[in-house]
C-alpha cells in the first residue's frame, strides 16, 4: 500500500519558510537596524487580544527588550542598598523567569521641571537605553556613559570603559538615553571629548579601534547604513548629522541641524535620503546624499521648522518604499497621532490620533504601533489611508519603549510591567 506523504511534506515546506523569515530582535531597531522584520504574526487578534505568555515587572526604565538566543533582555531600576540602580536583568525569553541580574549604574537624577515626564520626586523613570546583544556577549550603555561587556550566560562583566573618565566626555541634561550599535565587528557609541567625541570598540576584547571628532551628543542612537556603496555610521550630534566610515571613524559627510533642549530619535535612511527631527520648535527635514569618486555630500529637500506637522522627538519612524511611519508629535500624551509622511517631500498622507509619544515597528509590510498608554494597535503599512486590522491592551505604565517580535512573539514593556505575547501566525498546513 503506497502512502501518501504530501501533507506531511506541505507542512513541513510551511514550517521551514516561516522559520526562515524568523529572527532574533538582538539590538535597539532590530535584526536590520531599522525597525523593520520580515516575520509574518498573526493579524486577526481575539476580542482579549493577543495570548499573554508571560507578565513581569519591570520597574522604572523607558529602554527596550532585545531577544536573542532564548534570551529577553533589558534594563530596569532595583534598589541596592537602599538606593535605585540601573540594573540589567536577562529573562527567560519563553517563560520570563529571571536567570540573572548585574548592576550597571546609580540612577540618574533627572533635571528639566519636568520635561522628562517623570513622577514628580522619584528622580526620572529610571534608564532610557536599550542592551545589545550579539553571541555571547550583551552589551550596555548607562545613564553615566558607561559601556559595558557581560556574558550573556552568566551574566559575569568581562569588559567596559567610562567614556566620561577615560575619553574625557561630559554629560548631558538627562543623562545619556543612547544604546550601544553593533555592526559587524565593533561597537559604536558616543560621549568623549575634543578629537575622541565618536568612539568604536572591538566588541570581542574592548580595545579602542578609533575615535573621532569634537561632537556633543544627543540623546540619539547612531545608526549604520550603507549609502553609495559605502557602509557607514551616522550620528546625530547636537552640531546636526555626523557621517563616518565604520571600519575606520574617517569623516564622510556632515549636515547641519538645529539643536535646542533635546533631540532623540535615531536618523532613519531611505535608499540615498536621511531623515532627521527633534521636538521644542526643531521640526524635521531630508536630505538627499550624493558620491562624486570619494566625495559625499548633503542636500537639503525639504525642512519643516515646529512641533507640527511633522516632529519627532524620542518616536523614531520607519521606512517603507519612499514613506515614513510613526508618531509625529512632540508632547501630545495620550493622543498624539500616528502618520504617514512621504519621505522626499514631507507631505503628511494620512493620520491618525490617539498614540501619544509611542513607537512602532514594521512587520512583514504592516505598522505595529505600542502607544504610550501601553495600547497595541496592527494598520496596514500602504500610504493611501490609515486602515486598522487589530486593537488590544498590552500592559500597564508608560510605554516610552518599542515593541520587539522575536519569533512570533511580541515582548514590550512600561515602567511597570513586561510582556511576553503570542503573536505566531495560526494559518494551517493544507
Amino acid at each position: 500500500m503506497k502512502t501518501d506523504n504530501r501533507p506531511l511534506f506541505f507542512a513541513a515546506a510551511l514550517l521551514a519558510g516561516l522559520s526562515l523569515n524568523a529572527a532574533d530582535w538582538s539590538q535597539y531597531r532590530g535584526p536590520n537596524i531599522d525597525g523593520t522584520t520580515a516575520e509574518k504574526i498573526s493579524t486577526q487578534w481575539s476580542v482579549g487580544g493577543p495570548k499573554a505568555l508571560w507578565k513581569v515587572p519591570t520597574p522604572s526604565g523607558f529602554g527596550s527588550f532585545v531577544v536573542s538566543g532564548g534570551k529577553a533582555c533589558t534594563i530596569i531600576t532595583r534598589l541596592q542598598d537602599g538606593a535605585p540602580q540601573e540594573t540589567l536583568v536577562a529573562l527567560d525569553a519563553n517563560t520570563g523567569r529571571e536567570l540573572w541580574a548585574a548592576n550597571l549604574a546609580a540612577v540618574a537624577k533627572y533635571d528639566g521641571g519636568g520635561d522628562s515626564g517623570a513622577e514628580p520626586n522619584k528622580g526620572g523613570d529610571g534608564g532610557r537605553s536599550t542592551p545589545a546583544v550579539d553571541g555571547e556577549r550583551v552589551y550596555t550603555l548607562s545613564s553615566h556613559l558607561v559601556l559595558a561587556c557581560f556574558d550573556v550566560k552568566s551574566g559575569q562583566r568581562v569588559w567596559s570603559h567610562d567614556v566620561l573618565k577615560e575619553f574625557g566626555g561630559k554629560n548631558i541634561r538627562w543623562q545619556n538615553a543612547a544604546s550601544p550599535l553593533i555592526d559587524g565587528n565593533l561597537v559604536y557609541v558616543a560621549g568623549g571629548g575634543a578629537g575622541q567625541s565618536l568612539l568604536a570598540f572591538n566588541k570581542t576584547d574592548g580595545k579602542l579601534a578609533w575615535k573621532t571628532g569634537t561632537e556633543t551628543i544627543t540623546h540619539s542612537t547612531p545608526v549604520a547604513a550603507t549609502i553609495h556603496g559605502v557602509r557607514q555610521v551616522i550620528y546625530f550630534t547636537q552640531s546636526g548629522l555626523v557621517s563616518v566610515a565604520a571600519q575606520t571613524g574617517a569623516p564622510l559627510w556632515k549636515q547641519a541641524f538645529k539643536f535646542a533642549v533635546s533631540t532623540a530619535i535615531t536618523p532613519i535612511v531611505g535608499g540615498d535620503i536621511v531623515y532627521c527631527a527633534a521636538g521644542y520648535g526643531v521640526g524635521s527635514g531630508a536630505y538627499k546624499i550624493s558620491k562624486s569618486g570619494s566625495d559625499f555630500t548633503s542636500t537639503e529637500l525639504w525642512r519643516i521648522i515646529g512641533n507640527q506637522p511633522v516632529a519627532n522627538h524620542w518616536s523614531t519612524p520607519v521606512y517603507k518604499e519612499g514613506h515614513l511611519y510613526g508618531m509625529f508629535q512632540f508632547k501630545e500624551y495620550g493622543n498624539g497621532p500616528l502618520k504617514c509622511v512621504e519621505l522626499a517631500t514631507g507631505k503628511v498622507k494620512w493620520e491618525k490620533a490617539g498614540f501619544g509619544p509611542g513607537n512602532v515597528i514594521l512587520v512583514d509590510g504592516n505598522v505595529l504601533a505600542l502607544s504610550d498608554a501601553g495600547e497595541l494597535v496592527l494598520a496596514t503599512g500602504t500610504p493611501t489611508e490609515y486602515k486598522e486590522l487589530a486593537r488590544a491592551k498590552a500592559v500597564t505604565g508608560k510605554c516610552w519603549s518599542t515593541p520587539v517580535l522575536s519569533n512570533g512573539r511580541l515582548y514590550v514593556r512600561s515602567t511597570k510591567e513586561g510582556a511576553c505575547l503570542d503573536l505566531s501566525p495560526k494559518t494551517a498546513a493544507r
